[in-house]
């Protein structure tokens, strides 16, 4: 349903990729008179109109702008999913700047609503794991660290913030991973690794939104009224093994006790920063999320499915190459003394 109460709209995150692309998308639609983007560091892209602010969501100070610029719509992007320092650090700008932020959305009178980038790691990975999660389902093994437990923290307080102020109009957005010509995430550099690491044994299933396709949900939620909890993915799946094969990647088996140590190599090869448990554990079970709830609500379907989300990556990249055999050999003899 159309909305009129998006008119100063706040962005989180703006300095990182989707944070700029959203703000660039929303200042485009001339419904909408400001745009403000808020974040530690300034933006290495233009904004365009959007009106950039330096500020930390950890400290009061966020209230203040959303106050004295009458913020009318905060579109939260801030959730940092890729290791970026240490951990403490990661999860007081996930969780302490998520309380600060609906703090001050609470207070602020002018507040109509709010969007939240949530991820579907909220259900974890487990062998336990039904075929496919819908948003009413509860995890088997709960997230018990890094940002998939994050992500749960700021869901909670969400819905604290919406037994407050139920006047409020509140998307929870679950993605899966992002792909496209411009997402840079530990899974993409995992998936640029000339030779691949994967679990001996298994082979997940999994499913990707396409960056394009994300950016539009996240307007249609900003411009529109659609309450409630989504899972965002393109349709259908891929298993790693066809999305490697896909990418033109070889790929060694190895035990689950040696997967993670072989994030190390990937450090030198590919710019990684090593496994984290959340991503060893999707690439060992995977995980499928049903997106019926948001195909019915927004009356649309990703553009991109899966497999078509892969393949631009892949084109974008220039992925779908077979790694010559003298590379292949002395890389695989390395990651086998790992």
């Amino acid at each position: 349903m159309p909305s009129t109460a998006a008119r100063v709209v706040l962005v989180t995150g703006v300095s990182r990729f989707l944070g700029a692309r959203v703000a660039n998308t929303l200042q485009a639609d001339p419904r909408i008179e400001r745009v403000i983007g808020v974040d530690t560091v300034p933006p290495t892209t233009s904004l365009g109109r959007t009106e950039f602010v330096r500020v930390d969501i950890r400290t009061p100070s966020i209230a203040k702008v959303i106050s004295s610029a009458e913020v009318d719509t905060v579109v939260h992007l801030n959730l940092v999913t890729a290791p970026s320092g240490p951990r403490s650090r990661v999860k007081e700008l996930n969780v302490i700047g998520t309380m600060q932020l609906l703090a001050a959305c609470q207070r602020s009178p002018d507040m109509r609503k709010l969007v939240v980038r949530s991820s579907a790691a909220v259900y974890g990975s487990s062998p336990m794991d039904p075929a496919v999660f819908a948003e009413r389902d509860e995890p088997v093994e709960p997230p018990t660290s890094g940002y998939a437990k994050d992500a749960v923290e700021v869901e909670g307080y969400v819905r604290g913030l919406q037994r407050r102020r139920s006047d409020l109009t509140v998307s929870v957005l679950r993605f899966v991973n992002f792909l496209g010509p411009g997402v840079d995430s530990p899974l993409t550099r995992y998936l640029r690794m000339p030779v691949v690491p994967t679990v001996l044994g298994f082979d997940p299933r999994l499913q990707f939104v396409h960056e394009d396709d994300g950016i539009e949900v996240l307007r249609r939620m900003t411009v529109e009224d659609h309450p409630g909890c989504f899972n965002v993915a393109g349709d259908g799946v891929l298993l790693l093994s066809q999305a490697l094969r896909r990418a033109g990647r070889s790929f060694v088996p190895v035990p689950a006790p040696s997967f993670a140590a072989l994030g190390d190599a990937g450090r030198r090869f590919a710019g990684m920063s090593g496994f984290s448990p959340e991503l060893q554990r999707l690439l060992t079970y995977g995980r499928v999320v049903d997106t019926t709830a948001l195909v019915n609500e927004l009356a649309w379907r990703p553009k991109y499915g899966s497999e078509a989300a892969f393949a631009d990556f892949v084109s974008a990249r220039g992925l779908g190459r077979t790694v010559p055999m003298a590379l292949l050999d002395r890389l695989t003899t390395v990651l086998g003394r790992e």
